[in-house]
């Protein structure tokens, strides 16, 4: 913390806060995301021991940052803006979303123009006069750069967005990552498949499994109420739940503001009750309870019924991740670089979104819900099923007069921290997590290139952009956290999976990509998530938040090579999920007295990839064929 509320003292004796004129004395705060970047790298020459001096340093490039076969090499490279500012502004950015890259474009003619008819350039303190050979290159550049733009904006479609623009790129571009990765091996393409159908829209006709119906129990709302109403007899708890151990729950307490806050410790001193306590300690201590007059009794006694509401029985989505992705979001959103951006009633949208976004999850996938003909899929038409059943049952509960903590807040107040709360909630739906950072580079990629490397977040839609990509990206956080909290969190998911597989199993259903207990890879599988998802995401707020997010990118470097690591080479070199060969017919002849147990991962030591004797089999067919 020291860094960071050193930085914080620094910015603030660097920066003039700028404000919209228009909004001036209406509670609006400042609109700059992140200071510019000489300003960061001079903080860091003075005071930083062996902290990153740039983002490129660290991180490990996404796909995202490799060129497009149908682009050019000027279409990805920094532009000659870019190099000015890059020169002027200490900024390193390559700009990879189209409708910033035309913004780029449009500004090297309009530099060009100046430089030819002589007029002082913004952006060129020089006042030589160009050769006649220079001139003829400008000019020439120039028109390249017309031609270049105006053939993009001939692919743009009347309905599309710059937003969609950028999904579309994105999507070519993983499309062919994935395509690549799953020649590897065949839990490669086992990997491949799931990436693709997790976390990009389907298509229509794509749609075309038989459906079959499967309910999802719900929980008794007033026997919640009654414990609730029996724990909060008296005066409020000093953490808003009974603990036994005070000291060790002091200790916790002072860890809040850690990256690698062990949640599932917290879980065990609150007595199952961690996001009970945590909602009641982080909203306290930031002052947003009483900020907005909210009485504690019907707040507390919701957030009891909330906790009630996430499964117990989910290895996964469970009340501990819920208050893990909450835990997180307080983190980010307390970093000196956003904490004076966002509103207060904007910060308790996104911390509450954090607290219900997975309530009342039944442990299954929005695809397995929708092929299942489930009352919920019925209810939702298909769209982001698990998503609006979460916000609409957190705000099912607000009806009730007992649990209605937002009373006495003004009616356009509550609106719009309900219509935030649902954005942010909508947002964490895993198959548009393609379109939000297409969404969130485009708008931060064309407001830096219009305001010479500032991001300005002046509308709503941009704000809550912003705090989507906060809420998404800590949804999806684990891979950024220690190693042991990583793995937990990974042997966790994966049995949520797998126990979907066994009820599609049971169901007679196809199995999804990654539910198979007798056929996966976890280390390919959190090799693909983090290159293909986690990491361009990351990336991406990294560059919001810059510098203080390296050391997650750190870490999700170190956890991604540690599993790729352990993915066993074939004897030709070549990446399978396999054992070596000396070991393969030793796992052949013992296979049939494998048992695996239903409902548990197997120990992590004695994990052997059943794909690999098949594998092995063909591998042994070919060499006796050739």
């Amino acid at each position: 913390m020291t860094l960071i509320s050193g930085f914080r003292s620094y910015l603030h004796k660097k920066l003039l806060k700028e404000t919209d004129k228009q909004n001036a004395g209406k509670g609006h705060k400042n609109y700059m995301l992140i200071a510019p970047q000489w300003i960061v790298e001079e903080y860091l020459s003075q005071h930083s021991t062996g902290m990153p001096r740039k983002l490129s340093d660290q991180r490990r490039g996404s796909f995202l940052y490799r060129s497009e076969a149908d682009s050019s090499s000027r279409g990805l490279s920094r532009t000659s803006s870019m190099s000015s500012m890059t020169d002027k502004n200490g900024l390193d950015d390559i700009i990879v979303t189209p409708f910033a890259q035309i913004l780029a474009r449009l500004r090297d003619v309009k530099h060009c123009m100046n430089r030819l008819t002589q007029l002082p350039s913004g952006d060129d303190d020089s006042d030589n006069r160009l050769s006649g050979s220079d001139q003829q290159q400008m000019l020439l550049d120039s028109l390249s750069d017309i031609d270049w733009v105006l053939d993009h904006l001939n692919k743009i479609k009347a309905r599309n967005s710059v937003g969609e623009m950028a999904q579309s790129k994105f999507k070519r571009m993983l499309t062919r990552e994935l395509s690549q990765f799953s020649e590897t091996s065949r839990s490669g393409n086992q990997v491949a498949e799931w990436v693709s159908s997790t976390y990009l829209d389907r298509d229509d006709d794509e749609l075309d499994i038989e459906k079959r119906n499967a309910r999802i129990p719900m929980i008794y709302t007033k026997r919640i109420i009654n414990q609730a109403q029996q724990a909060l007899k008296g005066n409020f708890p000093k953490f808003g739940v009974e603990v036994e151990d005070e000291d060790a729950m002091e200790e916790m307490v002072a860890q809040l503001n850690n990256w690698n806050f062990d949640m599932w410790k917290f879980n065990t001193i609150t007595k199952d009750h961690p996001l009970v306590a945590l909602s009641y300690i982080v909203l306290t201590e930031r002052g947003l309870l009483r900020s907005f007059n909210i009485d504690m009794h019907p707040f507390l006694k919701y957030m009891f019924v909330i906790e009630a509401n996430y499964h117990k029985t989910n290895p996964y989505h469970n009340a501990v991740h819920g208050a893990d992705v909450m835990q997180a979001c307080h983190v980010l959103l307390g970093y000196p670089v956003v904490e004076q951006v966002f509103t207060d009633l904007e910060v308790f949208a996104a911390l509450f979104a954090a607290a219900i976004h997975d309530v009342d999850h039944p442990g299954l996938t929005n695809s397995f819900l929708t092929t299942t003909s489930s009352p919920l899929a019925i209810l939702y038409n298909d769209h982001a099923v698990l998503e609006n059943h979460h916000v609409a049952t957190a705000f099912k509960y607000l009806h009730e007069d007992e649990l209605n903590w937002t009373a006495a807040m003004p009616d356009k107040q509550r609106q719009l921290l309900r219509k935030m709360a649902i954005d942010l909630v909508l947002a964490t739906d895993m198959s548009k997590h393609l379109s939000l950072m297409a969404d969130i580079k485009t708008t931060v990629e064309s407001s830096k290139v219009a305001h010479n490397g500032k991001l300005v977040l002046e509308s709503y839609t941009e704000r809550i952009l912003v705090l989507q990509g906060i809420v998404h990206s800590c949804d999806i956080s684990s891979a950024t956290k220690s190693l042991p909290i990583y793995k937990s969190w990974t042997e966790k998911v994966i049995e949520e999976f797998c126990q979907q597989g066994d009820r599609e199993r049971e169901l007679k259903l196809p199995i999804s990509p990654m539910c198979d207990r007798y056929n996966l890879s976890i280390e390919k599988s959190q090799v693909g998530f983090i290159d293909f998802i986690v990491l361009p995401l990351w990336e991406t707020l990294a560059e919001l938040m810059y510098p203080f997010c390296q050391e997650m990118l750190t870490q999700l470097n170190e956890n991604r090579n540690y599993y790729f690591n352990r993915i066993p080479e074939s004897p030709r070199g070549s990446i399978t999920d396999g054992p070596g060969a000396e070991e393969r017919s030793t796992l052949i002849s013992n296979s049939e007295k494998r048992k695996p147990r239903k409902g548990a991962l197997p120990e992590e030591d004695k994990l052997s990839d059943l794909s690999s004797i098949d594998e092995a089999d063909e591998v042994a067919a070919l060499e006796t064929t050739s």
